[in-house]
C-alpha cells in the first residue's frame, strides 16, 4: 500500500460523514413548493393569484401543516403555531375581490377611513416580500388617497396611500 492510502480514506471518511449532515439541514428548512401551493389553492378560490414566496427565506419547518388565511383583499397570511412564525404573501388580480371571511361592509369613497391620530398599519409589497408596521395618521384620509404618517418616533415622517380603515400602502 502506497502512503497515499490512508489519506485518501481518511478524506472519503470526511467527506461521507458530511454528506448527511448537510442533506439533514437542507431538510430542516420549510418546503416552499408545498406553501406555495396552499396559498395559491386559497388565492384562487377568493378569485385572485398569491405570489411565491422568497426561496431565499430560511424558517423552520412546520411540524405540522401550515395555516393559510386571508388578512384582506391583498394579503394571504402562513402561519406554523408550533413553531410561532408567520409570513404575509401578496395577492394580484381583480381590485374588488374581497376576503371569503370579511365581515365589514367597504366604506363610501366619501368618508375618511382614517382620522388623524388613529394607529395604521403600514404596507410594503412587493413580488417577493411583504413587509408591515404601524405608524399614526397625522391626517385624515379615504381610500386611494396619499396622507402623511409618523413612525414610533415623532422625528421619521412618511406618506403612504390609504387602502381601507385603519391600512396604508407604502408605494415605490
Amino acid at each position: 500500500m502506497s502512503r497515499k492510502t490512508p489519506t485518501r480514506f481518511a478524506c472519503l471518511a470526511a467527506c461521507l460523514v458530511a454528506v448527511p449532515t448537510a442533506g439533514h439541514a437542507q431538510q430542516a428548512n420549510e418546503d416552499w413548493q408545498a406553501i406555495d401551493a396552499l396559498t395559491d389553492m386559497v388565492a384562487t378560490a377568493m378569485g385572485r393569484s398569491a405570489a411565491p414566496i422568497d426561496r431565499r427565506i430560511k424558517l423552520a419547518r412546520c411540524p405540522e401543516q401550515a395555516s393559510v388565511t386571508a388578512i384582506d383583499a391583498q394579503t394571504l397570511a402562513v402561519r406554523c403555531a408550533p413553531l410561532g412564525w408567520r409570513l404575509r404573501v401578496p395577492m394580484t388580480g381583480p381590485v374588488d375581490a374581497a376576503p371569503a371571511a370579511a365581515g365589514f361592509a367597504r366604506p363610501s369613497s366619501g368618508a375618511p377611513v382614517i382620522r388623524r391620530g388613529d394607529n395604521v398599519r403600514v404596507t410594503i409589497d412587493t413580488p417577493s416580500y411583504s413587509i408591515s408596521y404601524a405608524a399614526i395618521a397625522t391626517q385624515d384620509g379615504r381610500i386611494g388617497e396619499t396622507i402623511a404618517l409618523r413612525g414610533n418616533d415623532a422625528k421619521s415622517s412618511l406618506s403612504a396611500t390609504v387602502t381601507g380603515p385603519g391600512r396604508a400602502r407604502l408605494d415605490n
